[in-house]
């Protein structure tokens, strides 16, 4: 074989190998981000929706720019910690946290990986940032109002339910985020002459056995507590209550849109779309520490009628028109 051909056939090799491996030398510049993400499932995976809804709307597309490395978790800070050190070893860029929970049990496992929240109590009284303008540390992100709508939620539910006097709170007794709403709750009960019916749930287990108990006449109401635990199992309180024709208040409109009867406050999948910033900024290269926690406090008042009608419930027209999304 001549030096020319052979030239020839070294070259064909070489551009055949180019071509077989530029689309992974394209891929490497793209700067693919890996993003861990920790929440506590049910409806608060609309947040995480949101967050990559918002995500995509700010240029960065799942497997072109970003792999997201998901956790489903109790709130149980064993089950934390050992889910955030599961994402630390998959090298994360930084990790998502829902709920003030998981978030305050993920801060002290994740100190060199980057955490945005998004949390509905106070994170400066929850020990995660040092104040809103001025985060300090490796966490920053959105909060948005649940427990300090506790006592309004309570007046709403006095409006659908003219004749309300008692009331079930269900809550984890280990669990220090559900205690302020707990406070706020008996307040406004005692305020409104409600009696609180208090159960203690430390699990899905418990909370089963506790529903299978659960009988007509017991309470007049299911109220939400700021409780994630709770929250994550919602739809087995739902199917419960609808069973023995008891009506619930929840806090965010997919429990609504599943069979609650009502919900107060904020619409979790926006919340997710716009705490998306924040990943995009840490990414670019920012650092949490600058970032200010953004107060979201856009509310709606959410009502199933159609719950309603299944429970034998009459809901006073004046109510109705006072919604902001009704449920035919």
């Amino acid at each position: 074989m001549g030096r020319r051909a052979m030239n020839r056939r070294v070259f064909l090799k070489l551009l055949g190998a180019c071509t077989v491996t530029a689309p992974y030398a394209a891929h490497a510049q793209t700067g693919v981000q890996h993003v861990g993400v920790l929440h506590p499932g049910g409806p608060y995976l609309s947040v995480v929706e949101g967050m990559r809804e918002g995500l995509r709307q700010l240029g960065l597309e799942e497997l072109t720019n970003l792999v997201f490395h998901t956790r489903v978790t109790s709130v149980d800070p064993k089950q934390v910690e050992e889910a955030t050190q599961a994402l630390i070893r998959e090298k994360v860029r930084l990790i998502y946290t829902v709920g003030t929970s998981i978030t305050r049990n993920a801060k002290p496992v994740a100190r060199d990986v980057p955490i945005v929240f998004c949390v509905g109590s106070d994170p400066v009284m929850a020990k995660l940032v040092e104040g809103f303008a001025n985060p300090g540390g490796h966490l920053t992100g959105v909060h948005y109002l649940t427990t300090d709508l506790t006592a309004k939620r309570f007046e709403v539910l006095t409006r659908i339910l003219p004749k309300l006097r008692r009331v079930l709170v269900l809550y984890n007794p280990d669990n220090p985020t559900p205690q302020d709403a707990l406070k706020l709750a008996r307040q406004t009960a005692k305020q409104l002459h409600l009696e609180l019916v208090e159960g203690h749930v430390k699990s899905r287990e418990d909370l089963k056995v506790r529903l299978q108990t659960l009988k007509h006449g017991d309470a007049d109401a299911f109220f939400y507590l700021s409780d994630a635990n709770i929250g994550s199992n919602s739809q087995l309180i739902i199917d419960a209550a609808k069973g023995i024709r008891l009506p619930t208040m929840f806090h965010e409109r997919v429990t609504v849109m599943r069979g609650a009867l009502a919900s107060y406050g904020v619409h979790y999948h926006e919340i997710g779309r716009l705490s998306a910033k924040y990943i995009q900024r840490i990414i670019a290269g920012a650092d949490p520490k600058d970032l200010p926690v953004e107060n979201i406090d856009r509310l709606e008042f959410v009502l199933n009628l159609a719950t309603a009608r299944a429970i034998g419930l009459a809901i006073p027209q004046t109510v109705v028109l006072r919604a902001d999304h009704v449920i035919q």
